[in-house]
């Protein structure tokens, strides 16, 4: 892969490296850093470090706006380098002013063709779609989310739990329930219905 990528896409690719390695093992982005970690062509590009502790920080709000995003499949069952690479575009739209909706889309496109399978770009590309508008508008995708996720709780439970919905100061959401099957998906919490950890 050396020389394949260059610049902030390297970093991208770096990210989300970090990331696939957190989600697979059930870690923070922090507790992988801090130890042994595979990269391509490092040294970690500090524009990569910066974009895959970002997403982790904010990982359940963005895990949110890509679960009312995605109707066809859960996150939970999304195969782990097409959800990352979500993440890793999503907050690229949603927190970094100097990157367009465009070029995060395209980039994440890019990634789903290296990384991912055939699938893989016109997933990524649909789901990223569905969002572009609102975040172009200024909306807080965030906060639309999480209101449809509460909704769709409430209409299967009869009631909202405040605890699954509350949000600390960095604006994440607590642990939110796939809508898809009900499972409320934390780190290192396995989803009853597949094993696979969130």
């Amino acid at each position: 892969m050396s020389g394949r990528f260059g610049g902030r896409t390297l970093a991208r690719v770096q990210a989300l490296q970090l990331l696939f390695q957190a989600d697979a093992n059930s870690r923070t982005v922090e507790e992988v850093l801090s130890g042994d970690y595979a990269i391509s062509d490092g040294p970690l590009d500090p524009y990569g470090e910066r974009l895959a502790r970002g997403v982790d920080l904010r990982r359940y709000a963005i895990d949110a706006v890509i679960r009312t995003s995605s109707s066809s499949w859960s996150l939970s069952r999304m195969p782990i380098v097409d959800r990352n690479i979500l993440r890793l575009a999503l907050y690229e739209m949603v927190e970094e002013d100097d990157i367009t909706v465009a070029v995060a889309i395209d980039e994440a496109v890019e990634l789903a063709k290296a990384f991912g399978t055939d699938e893989s770009p016109r997933f990524i590309n649909g789901v990223l779609g569905s969002i572009a508008a609102d975040v172009s508008a200024g909306a807080d995708v965030y906060e639309k989310a999480r209101q449809a996720l509460r909704a769709a709780a409430t209409s299967r439970d009869g009631a909202a739990s405040d605890e699954v919905y509350a949000a600390d100061e960095t604006g994440m959401a607590a642990p939110i329930p796939d809508a898809a099957d009900g499972a409320c998906l934390a780190p290192g919490a396995p989803d009853a219905t597949d094993g696979i950890v969130e």
